[in-house]
């Protein structure tokens, strides 16, 4: 982890097109503002882990759903 020190109106750059810049420090809050291309996905981390877990649910969810599917294909065959 690189850790750098800033200050209020400072800023660091993440390759050429994302800007991270504080924008205040009011006790242990810091407020940052990010400058990223619209593709780019910026989340906060709480955020961003919920995705995840939804995500990897939706992918089991449907991953069941077609090993029943394919399941349900292979009895058919079976009668044949």
């Amino acid at each position: 982890m690189l850790v750098l020190t800033r200050k209020a109106n400072q800023s660091i750059m993440i390759g050429d097109e994302i800007e991270v810049s504080v924008l205040s420090v009011l006790g242990e809050k810091v407020r940052l503002g990010i400058q990223a291309p619209r593709d780019v996905p910026v989340f906060r981390k709480e955020v961003f882990l919920e995705i995840q877990a939804q995500n990897l649910e939706a992918a089991e969810s449907s991953k069941d759903a077609l090993d029943q599917a394919l399941g349900m294909m292979g009895e058919g065959d079976e009668t044949r």
